[in-house]
């Protein structure tokens, strides 16, 4: 009997994933069978990220992508449909953040944060729905954050661009059941990743203040996420549909 998260023979797009929590969930969908495609702007990043599958016995190829362009993701899925023949999980988890006070922030930037972690994840699970409809399967995985549920001072943008991944998330997942897509969210917590050390050397006390919320007593880590990526893109996750889990070491629970 094949073990219902046994990823052996499908094929996952994982955007931003040659770092961080990306890199974490591609490992770990690897390591559970899945080839996986890095697919992220760093070449130099997505090359050591590839290594490090290959070394460790998975299958991992990179694609050069901007995903907040409409054409460059529909091409995404197009190489890789070329390379592997199928496309079977998809993660948006490419993402960025900028610190300032609300009344700081420029139009443009406002737009650049909700174009990178909103607008990117609907164009690229577009462009993935005709090859899973076809299949008549398929896992979405959306990175959402802990400011999908709490509000800060100085993530107005960003907190506004995980809220939107949890809603879209949903209206996704309801559209798309009939197709035998599911789709869900992730909401990381405090995780010690490129973003959150310059977040610690912005703000001070951040770290004493995280660490003193969190009952698990310490930062996230990449590979923290490779079990939930592993769930929700198997078949064990077969009937769960447009939730959002925190994986946060229980910060989200602390009142």
């Amino acid at each position: 009997m094949i073990a219902p998260w046994d990823l052996q023979g499908k094929v996952a797009i994982v955007t931003g994933g040659n770092g961080g929590i990306g890199l974490g969930m591609a490992e770990g969908l690897s390591a559970a069978g899945a080839a996986v495609v890095i697919a992220a702007r760093n070449a130099d990043k997505s090359a050591a990220a590839v290594a490090s599958i290959l070394a460790s016995g998975g299958k991992a190829s990179a694609i050069a992508v901007d995903v907040t362009d409409e054409a460059d993701c529909q091409a995404m899925v197009a190489a890789t449909l070329k390379t592997h023949g199928r496309l079977d999980i998809l993660i948006n988890n490419a993402g960025i953040n900028i610190r300032k006070r609300p009344e700081d922030y420029t139009l443009a930037e406002w737009q650049q944060i909700l174009q990178t972690n909103l607008t990117s994840a609907f164009i690229c699970s577009q462009a993935a729905y005709p090859e899973m409809k076809r299949a008549a399967q398929g896992k979405i995985i959306n990175i959402g954050s802990m400011m999908s549920i709490f509000g800060t001072a100085f993530t107005t943008p960003y907190a506004a661009s995980k809220g939107g991944i949890v809603q879209m998330t949903r209206a996704l997942a309801s559209a798309w059941a009939a197709d035998n897509i599911q789709v869900n969210a992730v909401l990381p917590g405090w995780v010690d990743t490129e973003l959150t050390q310059t977040a610690r050397k912005d703000i001070a006390g951040l770290h004493e203040r995280v660490l003193a919320r969190t009952p698990a007593g310490r930062w996230g880590q990449g590979h923290d996420f490779a079990g939930i990526a592993v769930f929700l893109a198997s078949a064990a996750s077969d009937f769960i549909t447009g939730t959002a889990i925190p994986v946060d070491g229980g910060y989200s629970v602390q009142g």
